[in-house]
């Protein structure tokens, strides 16, 4: 342990709130977050200043935390998120003192009780991740696109952060922070603050975040990696072998910017950067704020996917400004990110093409939804979740995207454009660096839309898409212009015509996915063969069409694309590829064989995230007992 460096540059912080540009507001009235065990109404974090030194060998993180607090009168502790950490030491005020490590509960981890006297406004923890730490994922040098460097990544997201930072890991806790961080000499380190462009060669690098953040949004990232910008304000981060592409692909997020503030008011967070990771990242993105995590999937070197970076994008305002209280109020991030993507795309490329994603959108919701029934978690469907003694991350699903994107369209559709544009507006300007609930949510959205224009609240139908099951009446339909060539299309190819015929020349990939997810289900091993052969979906290296035509190879035993299946799921950790695919292969006995022989192989390359879900899906521990 370089136990040295640390003691010394802890000395050399200046602790303490400084003149920060913005400041969070606590509110009393927030609901209860069950997913914490901290008692902000008592005591809460206000800054953070971390000391990290990051060792690759032992595939841990020594660190000194230490926070300033705000107590309330006759506090007399502060109480911390923790798992799976080893608390070396505690001071409060300079001073040692004896703290309190709960046993861990469930999903939780642990809480760690610190005393405090009335006079104490800053608590120091040191502390040694663990080597499974969910958060972080390790990886060695042949998991890289380099193969030479190793890296390492971190997901908090959503109760994660707690396994590499002792912290108040809740979303309606709001702090600034800076850091000091310690890497192997020739690698980068980045976090979701200000970021350095070029690698130092001493390994030392320093961060500030100078708007308040809650715990799911600190990330870090360390590896060998260059810097490419992409205009004033924006730029991207990728492994030297994959920087060159990503700087293409990514190159119209200036614009993305550009319309995202005349839509909805200026961006708040100073740059917008990006940094592309390995391909083992459970996620295709991960807004913290500065520092958007991709996945490499998305490089299809179309641009054809780059509304996802309009959705994290979009996150800067809902969810990184206006952030919900609870995980129970997920979709008042995701819902609105999804309605705020498509409005950018919207501008970008035209009606016809938001209209695809629009599409898209509601074909993944009504699949979501039915199998949330077969399951019996029909409760799963609600906008307002109930995840009381359960993992949040079971919360992030289609119904917070995408029945919530289809609710404000159900309220835009409602009001007209322009009213709920100014309301919107008006929304992320009242409660920037403010967290809200579903409940608030909904008072703000009475009296500040509908009673403001005289418009009368449709109460039935916000409590029928709010906290009833299913989907409402009142779901609006997208008009898809361009799906509809792709429908008939496929009814030619159907009625005899040759696949080499039909001409998809002008195709996107959201046109090739509606293809594939629309043909039916029982075809045999020559039909499949025409369409192979015909468009080349095997060998294809577009990771969504890729991932729809894998439903059909395993559905239809097609074994010409058996290789190419393997290796797409040895080395893609993205979840939501994985888990169709292996839900689907657990459908039969055959399946099965086939799934656990790929996981056996792959599971060592996916992030805990993925992980604990494909356990599930396989039913791994059960059959494989640690």
């Amino acid at each position: 342990m370089k136990r040295y460096f640390l003691i010394l540059i802890s000395l050399l912080f200046i602790f303490g709130c400084k003149d920060h540009k913005e400041k969070a507001v606590m509110e009393k009235d927030i609901s209860k977050d069950i997913h914490s065990y901290a008692q902000p109404a008592e005591a809460v974090v206000q800054h953070l200043s971390l000391n990290l030194d990051v060792d690759f060998d032992s595939k841990i993180i020594h660190g000194i935390a230490v926070y300033q607090i705000d107590k309330s009168e006759g506090a007399d502790s502060i109480i911390f998120d923790t798992r799976d950490l080893d608390i070396k030491r505690v001071l409060v005020g300079g001073k040692e003192v004896e703290f309190t490590l709960k046993a861990p509960g469930p999903h939780m981890g642990s809480a760690l009780k610190i005393p405090v006297t009335s006079s104490a406004d800053k608590v120091s923890i040191h502390y040694v991740t663990s080597p499974q730490a969910g958060a972080l994922q390790w990886l060695n040098p042949q998991q890289t696109a380099g193969k030479t460097d190793p890296f390492l990544f971190t997901q908090s997201q959503a109760i994660l952060a707690r396994t590499w930072i002792p912290i108040q890991d809740s979303p309606g806790i709001r702090f600034t922070y800076e850091a000091k961080v310690k890497v192997p000499e020739g690698l980068m380190a980045l976090m979701s603050a200000e970021n350095p462009t070029e690698i130092n060669e001493d390994g030392l690098y320093s961060f500030k975040m100078e708007q308040p953040i809650p715990s799911y949004l600190m990330a870090l990232a360390v590896g060998n990696l260059q810097f490419a910008p992409l205009g004033d304000r924006a730029g991207v981060y990728a492994e030297p072998e994959l920087i060159e592409k990503a700087a293409w692909e990514f190159a119209e997020v200036e614009d993305m910017i550009r319309i995202a503030e005349e839509l909805y008011g200026p961006y708040r967070w100073g740059r917008y950067d990006m940094i592309v990771l390995p391909p083992s990242f459970p996620f295709g993105g991960m807004e913290n704020p500065r520092l958007t995590f991709a996945t490499p999937t998305i490089i299809a070197e179309d641009r054809s996917l780059t509304s996802l970076i309009a959705h994290e994008l979009a996150h800067s305002w809902s969810g990184n400004l206006v952030t919900n209280a609870t995980w129970n109020d997920f979709w008042l991030n995701e819902g609105f990110t999804v309605y705020f993507e498509y409005r950018i795309m919207e501008a970008l490329n035209g009606k016809d093409y938001s209209e695809m994603l629009a599409a898209l959108s509601l074909q993944d919701l009504k699949k979501a939804v039915a199998s949330f029934i077969d399951e019996g978690k029909d409760k799963d469907t609600r906008l307002m979740l109930d995840l009381s003694g359960r993992d949040p991350d079971e919360g992030v699903s289609s119904i917070a995207y995408d029945k919530g994107y289809f609710f404000l369209r159900y309220l835009e559709n409602l009001v007209g454009r322009e009213k709920w544009d100014a309301f919107l507006k008006q929304y992320f300007e009242a409660h920037a660096f403010q967290v809200m609930d579903t409940k608030r949510f909904l008072a703000y959205l009475k009296a500040g839309l509908f009673e403001k224009n005289g418009i009368e609240y449709p109460e039935k139908e916000i409590q029928e898409w709010i906290f009833e099951s299913g989907l409402p009446e009142s779901l609006p339909t997208p008009d898809s212009d361009r799906f509809d060539k792709v429908d008939q299309a496929l009814n030619n190819w159907l009625k005899g015509t040759p696949a080499t015929e039909i001409d998809t020349t002008e195709w996107s990939t959201h046109e090739w996915l509606h293809f594939l997810r629309n043909l039916p289900d029982q075809m045999n091993i020559e039909q499949m063969n025409e369409l192979d052969k015909a468009f080349g979906f095997t060998a294809t290296n577009n990771a969504e069409i890729l991932d729809a035509w894998f439903i059909h190879t395993i559905r239809h035993q097609y074994a010409p694309a058996y290789a190419k299946m393997d290796s797409f799921l040895v080395n893609t950790g993205r979840r939501k590829f994985l888990t169709p695919l292996y839900t689907e292969m657990a459908k039969t006995e055959k399946g099965k064989v086939m799934a656990e022989e790929i996981y056996l192989k792959a599971r060592p390359n996916y992030h805990y995230v993925s992980v604990h879900t494909i356990d599930k899906v396989l039913k791994w521990q059960e059959r494989n007992p640690e």
